[in-house]
């Protein structure tokens, strides 16, 4: 087991940001994360999320038509700001990242399976966005993901040619502890669990 300063880094004190600290996030911390990340299980080891990471003003600013009001000062204050994709083509990488079944990618295939590789690679990849969330908080950043903004917009303007799909963003950085909101309750094991 993970000792107690793990724990806390990772989840019972960490917490959602809302506003940050003046200070950089390098690109040796995000690569650190990214590394940390794709060693967490995918369905297949399909591996479908994709990660843009907006670092300039012009680029968070690209950002600005498709927020959400609430989400638009904290964002464009934040040191980076990730959109966490998804690859709706991520089977044309299945020979090289599960070479020990090379039919699968078949079954993937075709404008037929579209809709059964979108299901797939959401899936997947937000485990993977959920899992570069962690690693993120591992390496020393804070971190505030949200859903608050119009994915349409975003997909326009960042992957026009449709292959790339947002699922949410994270911003990333260092928190300032004046903007944390109290922390709101958590359900039960009991209201959520079953145990057969």
């Amino acid at each position: 087991m993970i000792d107690l300063h793990a724990i806390e880094t990772l989840f019972t004190k960490a917490r959602t940001q809302n506003g940050w600290l003046d200070l950089p996030v390098t690109d040796a911390q995000l690569r650190e994360a990214f590394e940390l990340m794709r060693m967490a299980p995918t369905s297949a080891n399909t591996q479908p999320a994709r990660f843009v990471f907006l670092r300039s003003q012009a680029a968070k600013e690209r950002l600005r038509p498709a927020l959400s009001p609430g989400n638009v000062d904290k964002t464009l204050a934040a040191p980076v700001v990730a959109i966490i994709a998804y690859d709706l083509d991520f089977h044309e990488l299945m020979p090289r990242v599960f070479p020990h079944n090379p039919g699968m990618k078949a079954g993937f295939d075709g404008d037929d399976k579209r809709a059964a590789r979108e299901r797939f690679a959401f899936r997947n990849g937000t485990l993977q966005g959920a899992y570069f969330m962690l690693a993120a908080r591992a390496v020393g950043l804070d971190v505030g993901p949200m859903s608050g903004f119009d994915n349409a917009r975003v997909d326009a303007e960042f992957f026009p040619d449709g292959r790339w799909r947002s699922n949410f963003l994270c911003n990333l950085g260092r928190g300032d502890p004046s903007k944390v909101m109290q922390r709101l309750p958590r359900l039960a094991f009991d209201e959520a669990c079953t145990l057969l």
